[in-house]
C-alpha cells in the first residue's frame, strides 16, 4: 500500500478561492440537515405520506450521513481528495434535483439517502482541505471558517426553509442547492490542484464496510425513530438495537484483527482522542439539542409559523459569524484548555437562561440566551479539535480525525433522542403533579372554573355546556403549563450535562499544532 504525501494545495493567489469552494460544499451539507424540518407538513400533504412516514425524510439523510463519515478518510486516500470532493459535490447536487422533482414518497426518501451519502464526504473533506490550504499560522482562521459553517448552518436551514415553504414551494428547499452546487463544482475543479497518482490501492474490505453500514445505520435509526415508536415497546426498535450491537461489535472485531482497516480503531488508545470525542458528543448534543427544543417550543407553545421560527433563530446564526473570528484571535493568545472551559461555562449559562420559560414567553426572551449560546458553542468548538488531535501521533491522525467527526454527528442524534424522550416524560410528570392540586377544596381552582364558566355563559352557552367547556379549558391550561415546565427541564438537563463534562478537560494534553495540521492533511 502506498500513501502519497499531502499536496501543497495553495499559495497566496488562490487559497481563498479554495476556501470559498469547499466552504460552499460544506455549507450545503450542513444546511440540508435542518432545512427540511420546516417543510414536513407540506411534503406529507403533497406526497400523501403518513406522519410516521414523513419523518424518514429527515432520518434517511442522517443515517446515510453517519455511515459515510468514518469512511471518508479511507475514500479520500483511495480515490484522491479532490476527486472525492468533486464526486460528492456532483452527487449532492444531482440528489437535490431528484429530491425536488420526486413525485412519490419512496422516490424522495431514496434521493435523500443519496444526498446524505454525498453530503458526508463534503463535510469531512472540507475541513481537511481548509487545513492543508492555509499555513500553520493561519490555521485558526481556517478552523473559524469551518466552525461558522458547522454551527450557523443548522440555524440558517430553518430560516431559509421557512421563507421558501411559506412564500414559494417546499420543492425549492432542494432546488436552491442547484446553482450553489454547480458553482461550487466549477470553483473546486478550477482551484484545487490535481491529485497525485500514487494513491492507496489496497483490496476493499467489503465485509467491514457492510458491518459498519449495518451497525451505524441501525443505531442512527434507533435514535431517530425511538421516541416515535415508544422505544423498546416496539419490536422494530428492539430488532434494530440488536442489529446495531451485533453489527458494530463484529465491525470492531474485524477492524482490530485486519492489517489494513478501513477505520483504524486502535487510535482510541490515545487519551486526547477518547476524551475529545466524549466532549464532541456533548457539543453535538448542546448544539442540535437546543436547536431541536427552541423551534418546537416556538411552534407548539407560541403558535409561530415556520418563517417566524426561522427568524427567531437567525440572530443566533449571525452571532456565530461574529464569534468565530473573535474566537480565532482569542485562541492564539489563550491556552486552548482554558478557552474550552470558558466556552463551556458560557454555554451552560445560556441554557440555564432558557429554562426560565413561562406560557407568556415571547421572542424577546429568546434573543440574548440564543446569542450567548452561539458564543459558548463557538468557544467550545474551536479549541476542541486542536486539543483532541494534538495528543495523537502523526501516523494515526487520519483515523483519529475521522472518528472525531463521527462523534459530533452522533452527539446531535443522541441529544435530540434523549431530549425528546425527556420532554415527553417530564410533561406527563408535571401534568400529574398539577392535576393533584386541582381539588374542589382549592379556592383558586374553583374561582378559575367559575370565571371560565361565566365567560362561556356570557357567550350564550347553556350552563351545563358552559361548565363542561370551562373544565376542558382548565385541562388545556394544565397541559400548556406542564409542557412549558418540561421544556425548561430539557434546557436544565443539557446545562447539567455540560457542567458534568467539564472535568474531562483536565485530562487533555496541551495541543500540538504539528499533529493538528497532519491530521487535516491525512484526512
Amino acid at each position: 500500500m502506498t500513501v502519497s504525501a499531502a499536496p501543497a494545495y495553495a499559495g497566496p493567489a488562490n487559497k481563498w478561492a479554495i476556501a470559498v469552494a469547499v466552504s460552499l460544499g460544506a455549507l450545503l451539507e450542513v444546511i440540508d440537515t435542518s432545512i427540511v424540518n420546516v417543510a414536513l407538513a407540506d411534503i406529507q400533504s403533497s406526497l400523501g405520506a403518513t406522519l410516521t412516514q414523513v419523518s424518514w425524510v429527515v432520518s434517511s439523510y442522517s443515517i446515510a450521513n453517519v455511515i459515510i463519515l468514518p469512511l471518508s478518510a479511507w475514500l479520500g486516500q483511495r480515490y484522491g481528495k479532490k476527486n472525492y470532493f468533486i464526486f460528492s459535490l456532483i452527487g449532492f447536487t444531482i440528489a437535490s434535483m431528484l429530491c425536488g422533482t420526486a413525485t412519490t414518497f419512496p422516490m424522495l426518501v431514496i434521493a435523500r439517502v443519496i444526498q446524505g451519502l454525498a453530503g458526508g464526504g463534503l463535510l469531512a473533506k472540507a475541513q481537511a482541505i481548509l487545513f492543508e490550504t492555509f499555513p500553520k499560522e493561519e490555521q485558526p482562521k481556517a478552523q473559524a471558517l469551518f466552525g461558522a459553517i458547522v454551527i450557523a448552518g443548522p440555524t440558517i436551514g430553518p430560516t431559509l426553509g421557512g421563507y421558501l415553504v411559506t412564500n414559494v414551494d417546499w420543492r425549492w428547499i432542494f432546488f436552491v442547492n442547484l446553482p450553489v452546487g454547480i458553482f461550487a463544482v466549477l470553483m473546486t475543479m478550477a482551484a484545487l490542484p490535481k491529485d497525485p497518482e500514487n494513491r492507496t490501492a489496497s483490496r476493499v474490505d467489503w465485509l467491514a464496510i457492510f458491518l459498519l453500514a449495518g451497525g451505524l445505520g441501525s443505531l442512527q435509526t434507533v435514535l431517530e425513530e425511538g421516541q416515535t415508536d415508544d422505544w423498546f415497546e416496539s419490536s422494530f426498535i428492539v430488532t434494530l438495537s440488536i442489529s446495531a450491537v451485533v453489527g458494530l461489535g463484529a465491525f470492531v472485531w474485524r477492524e482490530l484483527v485486519t492489517e489494513r482497516p478501513v477505520v483504524d480503531l486502535r487510535v482510541l488508545r490515545y487519551r486526547s482522542l477518547w476524551v475529545g470525542s466524549v466532549l464532541s458528543v456533548v457539543v453535538g448534543m448542546a448544539l442540535f439539542g437546543a436547536l431541536f427544543a427552541v423551534p418546537l417550543f416556538a411552534q407548539t407553545m407560541l403558535g409561530y409559523t415556520s418563517q417566524d421560527t426561522g427568524l427567531l433563530l437567525l440572530p443566533g446564526a449571525l452571532a456565530s459569524t461574529v464569534a468565530m473570528p473573535l474566537g480565532a484571535r482569542i485562541l492564539r493568545k489563550v491556552e486552548a484548555r482554558l478557552m474550552l472551559v470558558g466556552g463551556s461555562l458560557i454555554l451552560a449559562v445560556a441554557l440555564l437562561q432558557l429554562n426560565k420559560l413561562t406560557p407568556q414567553t415571547g421572542e424577546s426572551n429568546f434573543f440574548w440566551p440564543l446569542i450567548i449560546r452561539s458564543f459558548g458553542t463557538v468557544f467550545m468548538f474551536l479549541p476542541l479539535s486542536l486539543l483532541t488531535l494534538g495528543g495523537v501521533p502523526k501516523k494515526d491522525v487520519a483515523a483519529a480525525s475521522g472518528f472525531y467527526s463521527l462523534t459530533r454527528q452522533l452527539g446531535g442524534s443522541v441529544g435530540v433522542a434523549l431530549l425528546s424522550t425527556l420532554l415527553s416524560q417530564r410533561q406527563q410528570f408535571h401534568r400529574n403533579v398539577l392535576i393533584e392540586k386541582i381539588v374542589p377544596s382549592d379556592s383558586l381552582t374553583m374561582d378559575r372554573i367559575s370565571a371560565f364558566t361565566q365567560s362561556f355563559l356570557a357567550k350564550g352557552f347553556p350552563f351545563e355546556e358552559a361548565r363542561q367547556k370551562a373544565m376542558s379549558l382548565l385541562d388545556h391550561t394544565v397541559d400548556i403549563q406542564a409542557m412549558v415546565m418540561a421544556f425548561a427541564d430539557t434546557f436544565s438537563a443539557t446545562a447539567v450535562l455540560v457542567f458534568l463534562a467539564m472535568p474531562l478537560v483536565l485530562l487533555m494534553p496541551k495541543p500540538d499544532l504539528k499533529n493538528a495540521k497532519a491530521a487535516a492533511e491525512a484526512h
